[in-house]
């Protein structure tokens, strides 16, 4: 392996940022049950911590969709992977996301879950990266802004490697 890992966020800070989150959410959520729905392979990670830090009732389900391939860049075609395994009707759902780069496959996945009848529907990411933005999407609950680098740990992977890291690093090539 050719690339270094520079570390942009230490395990201390995504922790206690995903606490701050949970703690948020538990709030606007109060006497309620919310439905997170993971964006995987990354945001698996994430929603799991997080899922843990939310007091009020929480139900999960998966689903995967692809934009990159074994790229660093997003080749903005929206693959459908895997779907939702329970209906979104009447339900308050947050999907959870790794990251939201382009916003390309954000928004094509918000209207597609959005026209499943969910009674309400936010978006929680760990990151964002407000800069690269094409399409215009909105993120209600979010983790960190960072830079336009290509960053790995906690879910994030550089074709499937360095998911396991417990911070969010920077691929130096």
């Amino acid at each position: 392996m050719a690339e270094r890992i520079r570390v942009m966020l230490t395990e201390e800070e995504v922790d206690t940022r995903i606490k701050q989150i949970g703690e948020q959410i538990s709030r606007d959520y109060e006497g309620r049950q919310v439905h997170l729905v993971c964006v995987l392979k990354g945001g698996s990670f994430f929603m799991c911590e997080l899922a843990k830090r939310i007091t009020v009732p929480v139900s999960l389900d998966f689903m995967s969709v692809s934009s990159y391939g074994s790229d660093t860049k997003s080749s903005g075609v929206v693959k459908i992977v895997k779907d939702l395994d329970e209906p979104l009707k009447d339900k308050d759902v947050i999907v959870v996301e790794d990251i939201v780069d382009s916003g390309r496959t954000l928004s094509y996945l918000l209207e597609l879950l959005g026209q499943r009848g969910p009674k309400s529907m936010r978006l929680c990411t760990l990151l964002d990266k407000p800069e690269r933005r094409v399409v215009d999407v909105k993120v209600d609950y979010t983790g960190f802004a960072i830079p336009d680098e290509f960053v790995v740990g906690y879910g994030l992977d550089y074709d499937q490697r360095y998911r396991n890291l417990p911070y969010i690093g920077v691929v130096e090539l």
